[in-house]
């Protein structure tokens, strides 16, 4: 029994290795752009957590501050430093009022299921903007990765599903290339690819340089040692508050 053995030319041999490492490459986006969203996913759960907690403590210190600055410039009206600190704490304070939550208590850590990962990277892999082939296209992709990207925050599985399903219904119908044409698409969309990898590995090192993700790991480590950094936190502004309105007290009864 004989077989056909197909010979492929140069060309279409290079477009199928580049094919195959195109596939890889998109794999490996998926994967780093959902390490991507669950950093950030984690990190925003810990600043609703920590706005919850000490919030509204550090409005009401700049508040009580505010409110001594002002009586201090009573007593020294020349000294015009009180009156613009006691304005820069009000401003402070309505600051972090705006950044509190509504009576929201976020839980403590941000555990996406397994069957949510992965259907996380089924849709990264088929919407992501880097292998968009116009510019109309990856508008539209880009808009539909910032929509996974919340959906994935909210742990929103429907959402998810719903983003593929829009996709799927206005997908762009394939052109009909020529091989050399295939060819360069593929390794434009590879080049693509590989620079938001090296993109996403910039963001994922800024962000853990960042204020709040050092005192989210410190606060974690804390943790495991059995202490609550983040009610200890809550505690000595607490103190604070407590000394700075007894500083209030003291100094109207200078000025009276």
């Amino acid at each position: 029994m004989s077989s056909v053995i197909q010979i492929l030319s140069p060309q279409a041999e290079e477009l199928q290795a580049r094919r195959r490492e195109l596939a890889d490459l998109r794999r490996k986006l998926a994967d780093k752009e959902l390490e991507l969203s669950t950093e950030n996913a984690q990190l925003h759960l810990f600043e609703r957590r920590y706005q919850n907690v000490v919030g509204q403590l550090y409005a009401e210190l700049d508040q009580v501050k505010a409110q001594v600055m002002g009586l201090a410039s009573k007593v020294f009206p020349k000294a015009d430093n009180f009156r613009e600190e006691a304005e820069s704490a009000r401003e402070q304070a309505r600051e972090f009022q705006e950044e509190s939550p509504e009576a929201e208590k976020p839980g403590k850590e941000f555990n996406p299921p397994e069957n949510l990962k992965k259907l996380f990277r089924r849709v990264a892999k088929r919407i992501h903007p880097d292998l968009a082939s116009s510019a109309t296209e990856r508008e539209r992709r880009h808009d539909l990765m910032a929509k996974l990207n919340q959906a994935y925050d909210g742990l929103d599985e429907e959402a998810i599903r719903s983003i593929l399903l829009e996709w799927e219904a206005e997908e762009p119908a394939h052109e009909k290339l020529e091989l050399g044409e295939q060819l360069v698409r593929v390794v434009s969309q590879a080049a693509q690819v590989r620079k938001r990898l090296h993109a996403i590995s910039d963001e994922l090192e800024d962000l853990t340089l960042t204020e709040m993700f050092q005192l989210k790991k410190n606060i974690e480590s804390a943790e495991l040692e059995g202490r609550d950094l983040l009610q200890e936190i809550a505690d000595d502004l607490e103190e604070k508050i407590r000394k700075t309105k007894t500083q209030i007290r003291d100094l109207a009864y200078d000025f009276i």
